[in-house]
């Protein structure tokens, strides 16, 4: 499978993942507050990513550019983990899905990697992006936002820029995706520790479901995607894997609707199938114009390498005459 394939496949994957993380979510947040939550969940991702380090065959050292990313980006993160925990508790888990998709508009406002910024139309199929979680979050009459609603746009907010960082940090670096995830755990466990004191007596005696959720939330929600995430950023634009994860509120809602007993009115209906056309086409917009952006830049390398060469060959240079 070529690089571009696996890269977009693993993207999607990480979308499914975090799709399936509202319900998770909201489902650990009725049994447990949701500070203890969190902490759990980055306790378990540490030693989980702590575990994949100790049976690698090939030993990496750890770098300190790889300890100051990660632990910078761990912040970034935590705080769209926060919002995110915090907003979904307050709302359905599809709403919270749905509203992250905003994601996919805000990522390339901030995406200043290289030429990538997107073309004109992009921003038209974001905005039908815009226009579907209009459609999804207001199907039953128009409303204020939620406090729910509200915490998971500004976890929208964050993300994007989190998503934007990654790909900025870690450009034509050599970080390990798996040091730099365990940073980012053991950030974000050190951040949520003191907050959940006083909840982990709740926590020991919480049901096996209960653990089974966090679990998930730790070790694939977590661990793999964050992984898989900043492996697929390194590999491809910012903006491009935005787009890819912006599946996630289709996700998010199919997981919904199918496990979580959740319904969409036929307002709501239509906003998943905006969002699903407005994702793929701004996805193919992207990846033309960063196809065509490579071959003219690589027209261009050619095109000065034989001005210099010809150049070159019609001004010989001068050496120096016997006396």
């Amino acid at each position: 499978m070529p690089v571009a394939r696996r890269t977009d496949a693993v993207l999607l994957l990480v979308a499914l993942v975090w799709g399936s993380s509202y319900l998770a979510a909201k489902t650990a947040t009725v049994a447990l507050p949701v500070m203890a939550v969190l902490f759990a969940r980055y306790a378990i991702s540490a030693l989980g990513c702590g575990a994949l380090i100790a049976t690698r065959r090939r030993k990496r050292r750890w770098t300190r550019e790889e300890v100051r990313l990660g632990s910078l980006l761990g912040v970034t993160q935590a705080a769209v983990l926060v919002l995110e925990t915090y907003g979904v508790a307050h709302t359905s888990a599809a709403n919270a899905g749905l509203i992250i998709s905003l994601t996919i508009v805000l990522t390339p406002l901030l995406d200043r990697t290289g030429s990538r910024r997107p073309p004109r139309t992009f921003f038209l199929a974001a905005g039908l992006c815009v226009l579907a979680v209009g459609l999804l979050t207001s199907s039953s009459g128009l409303h204020a936002p939620r406090l729910g609603d509200a915490l998971v746009l500004a976890a929208a907010v964050v993300r994007a820029g989190h998503v934007a960082l990654v790909g900025r940090l870690t450009a034509g670096r050599p970080a390990d995706p798996l040091h730099l995830t365990s940073a980012q755990t053991v950030v974000g466990s050190a951040l949520f520790l003191v907050p959940a004191l006083a909840h982990l007596p709740d926590l020991a005696h919480s049901s096996a479901l209960t653990w089974a959720q966090l679990g998930y939330l730790a070790l694939f929600c977590s661990v793999f995607a964050f992984v898989a995430q900043t492996w697929a950023v390194q590999r491809t634009s910012a903006s491009r894997a935005s787009l890819l994860l912006g599946t996630e509120p289709i996700w998010a809602v199919a997981i919904g609707i199918s496990l979580g007993g959740e319904r969409l009115t036929a307002w709501a209906t239509l906003g998943a199938l905006l969002m699903i056309a407005g994702t793929y086409w701004g996805q193919a917009i992207e990846r033309t114009h960063r196809t065509t952006t490579a071959r003219i830049m690589k027209k261009t390398t050619k095109a000065t390498t034989k001005t210099t060469t010809k150049g070159d060959e019609e001004c010989p240079a001068m050496t120096p005459t016997s006396a």
